[in-house]
């Protein structure tokens, strides 16, 4: 037996998903309570290991949310917006800490998550990095100390499968932005430029996407104004750095408030 906290890890087939995998493996205060797939996958019943292509772990690959997070304290998740919504009420019924890296939430989506954590801590993020949370905070102090005059651009880059853009990563930025000058992203943001679109309006804060390739991430933010540009910039090169964040905020989670909190809470930064 062990009083470690034990992880679910869900959409465990996928990249992101076999990489949390070996990072709990090899974690000093966390344990693999589970492993969870879509209903009908080929993994589902086999142990996790040999799916992965390795030596068995003792682990089989589930498929029922609510039976394995029932046996967990803390359930890590990037998969898509409606498995996680509803694996937030579930976690939420067990009690888990739920830590979301998933992107392309929708307004509605939010809104559930936010109820779900009435009941259970959620740790929100659209990217875990030390550095990328350390790049927002900065952004908001750059963008407080800069009026108008200055433009704000945000820069994205991700590997040809990425299915959202802008990236998570990209609008927590463009947030942070609008946080520091005080006003709403929604109201601002400027998006896809193509063709005659005029001028660029005053205030806005404009985003581009670049799709390629393997590149892991990529984000820079530029503020221009006539004569000089200051230009801020993030660049992964190893996934293995979000599984880190991810399971970082599973064990800060554990003694927290029911609640939503960001990486910034867990890297005492807010």
């Amino acid at each position: 037996m062990t009083d470690k906290p034990g992880v679910v890890i869900t959409g465990v087939s996928g990249r992101m998903g076999q990489m949390l995998v070996r990072e709990v493996l090899v974690h000093d205060g966390l344990r693999l309570a589970g492993a969870l797939e879509r209903p009908g996958h080929d993994w589902v019943g086999h142990d996790l290991g040999e799916a992965m292509g390795g030596a068995a772990l003792g682990v089989r690959v589930g498929d029922d949310p609510l039976e394995a997070f029932a046996r967990a304290q803390a359930v890590i998740d990037f998969t898509a917006p409606a498995a996680t919504v509803a694996f937030a009420d579930l976690a939420a019924q067990a009690r888990a800490v739920h830590v979301i890296g998933t992107t392309g939430l929708s307004d509605d989506d939010l809104k559930r998550i936010h109820i779900a954590a009435r009941h259970a801590v959620i740790v929100r993020a659209g990217n875990m990095s030390l550095g990328v949370n350390l790049l927002t905070k900065v952004t908001e102090q750059v963008a407080r100390a800069l009026d108008a005059d200055w433009d704000i651009e945000i820069v994205e880059a991700h590997h040809n499968r990425k299915v959202d853009a802008p990236s998570g990563t990209a609008l927590m930025l463009g947030e942070a932005a609008a946080a520091g000058r005080g006003v709403s992203l929604a109201e601002v943001s400027d998006r896809g430029r193509d063709g005659m679109t005029g001028a660029r309006d005053k205030g806005a804060i404009g985003f581009h996407a670049i799709r390629g390739g393997d590149i892991v991430g990529e984000h820079e933010v530029i503020f221009a104004t006539g004569g000089e540009r200051i230009v801020i910039k993030h660049i992964a090169s190893d996934r293995a750095l979000f599984a880190r964040g991810a399971l970082k905020a599973a064990l800060w989670g554990q003694d927290k408030a029911p609640g939503e909190y960001d990486m910034l809470d867990v890297l005492g930064l807010n």
